[in-house]
């Protein structure tokens, strides 16, 4: 099967906040009640929100206190000013990372997962939101529909190669949800709780616009364990046995 290689020369056009998508802000807003349940259940001293979109997006459910925006470009909702793919964190400082379609509008990908996973901590968490290609959204993005929908930037790569991704560099995938059904590129107003939308969640679920992927980064021991060796008491006192009745026989 043919594979759009995840490096490109030129990195897309970059959306400055989620009113710039085409029902960016609705789409924000549902990102947001589909990460309240699993930002929960995440914890430490440091969280890290990767680009424009992800620091826009409400985290106060999380329950580390120290958070920090890091985007590249100047915004008001920016801690840092840094690029993704140059992180200037020190290794294994930080306990989690959140993605919200930083991937999907990155130059190389794979050195963005290179660089969280060189500064978060053992046992932390990443969790990505990105665009679904298989979606009625990944199709429209390919014909010459709202051609001025930044969403036609983006890259919309697929939930299995991302965790293919973080797998090869010893993440566990905890979690996977499938959210938002929309086509995103049309202007009509997004509304989840709509009977089709039901239907889609309950029928259609790997359909969904976008995708949430939790992982894990697993601690793997520097020291292999070596097994505890013992004797056989009984086999020790036979063979001491042994060893004295024949010192012992008559000549």
């Amino acid at each position: 099967m043919w594979m759009r290689e995840a490096k490109i020369p030129q990195r897309p056009d970059y959306p400055d906040h989620w009113a710039m998508l085409s029902q960016g802000t609705n789409v924000q807003q549902e990102l947001e009640k589909a990460l309240e349940p699993i930002l929960e259940r995440i914890f430490g001293y440091y969280l890290v929100k990767l680009g424009n979109l992800s620091s826009e997006l409400t985290t106060t459910a999380c329950p580390i206190r120290h958070q920090f925006n890091l985007s590249q470009t100047t915004i008001e909702q920016s801690s840092v000013n840094a690029k993704s793919c140059e992180l200037p964190l020190q290794n294994n400082s930080v306990d989690a990372f959140l993605l919200a379609a930083e991937l999907d509008f990155a130059k190389d990908p794979h050195q963005i997962i290179r660089e969280i996973d060189r500064a978060i901590t053992a046992n932390g968490h990443v969790v990505i939101a990105g665009f679904n290609p298989l979606s009625l959204a990944g199709i429209i993005k390919y014909l010459p529909i709202n051609r001025k929908n930044m969403l036609h930037k983006g890259r919309f790569f697929t939930a299995a190669r991302i965790k293919d991704w973080l797998q090869l560099l010893d993440f566990e995938i905890v979690q996977q949800d499938q959210v938002i059904y929309s086509a995103l590129f049309m202007r009509s107003s997004l509304n989840q709780g709509s009977r089709v939308q039901g239907w889609c969640k309950r029928f259609l679920p790997w359909f969904s616009s976008m995708y949430v992927i939790v992982a894990r980064k697993r601690e793997i021991p520097l020291s292999p364990i070596k097994p505890k060796w013992k004797l056989n008491p009984k086999f020790a006192s036979s063979a001491a046995g042994i060893s004295m009745r024949s010192n012992n026989r008559p000549v």
